[in-house]
């Protein structure tokens, strides 16, 4: 991706989200000069990866194939000086973009449509060889157990919201109009928790084409001693 691409949509989704009164913390409006200044205070923010995230997946075109995201919070499955034992993150689907076709290791996740248009999911499971199975899928939509055919695809409304569990494939997308989603799971590692069915990778290579608006979550400058 291009940095200019990754400024755009970054400062585009400050700008939505604030016209829907949603506050993101403090320092997801940092600049990088800010985080030049941060001490070891703010090693929780670099070393659970908390903060902007912006992906092509590594097939440059966004528009397409992508995602935006915002950490809040996370725990660290490695450093047992982070606790926590959860993870929030928003996430933001723009129509004609599909979030590719993934499972979690690790991970349970709830996927939440706080508002927007619909939250399309499909869903399939997982053969022991990784490829995609005929079997049923088990999810559970706000609290109600459904079996569904592998390969559906779900439909969350406003305010809807599914239960995924480990090596459940899905991918989303946003239908009607730009989706504000957010993710309230396990501790979360996108380093290692990841396995993506045809995409090649999480993070985007970057093309410096101007300078960065808001640094990345995996950009973070070392803290000053």
């Amino acid at each position: 991706m291009k940095r200019s691409e990754i400024n755009r949509y970054i400062k585009r989704t400050e700008e939505w989200i604030k016209g829907l009164g949603v506050y993101l913390p403090p320092f997801a409006y940092w600049t990088p000069d800010d985080w030049m200044t941060k001490g070891h205070e703010y090693d929780e923010i670099r070393e659970n990866m908390l903060g902007w995230d912006v992906t092509d997946y590594g097939l440059g075109d966004f528009s397409k194939i992508g995602l935006l995201l915002f950490t809040l919070r996370n725990g660290n499955l490695k450093n047992p000086r982070y606790a926590k034992a959860y993870a929030e993150k928003m996430l933001i689907c723009e129509v004609g973009q599909l979030s590719p076709n993934h499972y979690h290791f690790y991970k349970t996740e709830d996927i939440i449509n706080r508002g927007g248009g619909n939250l399309m999911m499909q869903l399939w499971s997982r053969n022991p060889d990784d490829t995609l199975s005929d079997a049923p899928v088990h999810v559970r939509v706000d609290g109600r157990a459904l079996e569904v055919p592998s390969g559906y695809i779900l439909k969350l409304t406003p305010g809807e919201s599914v239960t995924l569990t480990p090596y459940t494939y899905h991918a989303f997308w946003a239908e009607g109009g730009r989706v504000l989603a957010w993710e309230v799971s396990m501790t979360n590692d996108d380093n290692t928790d990841n396995h993506f069915y045809d995409v090649p990778r999480r993070f985007s290579e970057i093309e410096e084409d101007e300078a960065p608006y808001r640094l990345l979550c995996n950009e973070y400058p070392s803290a000053l001693d």
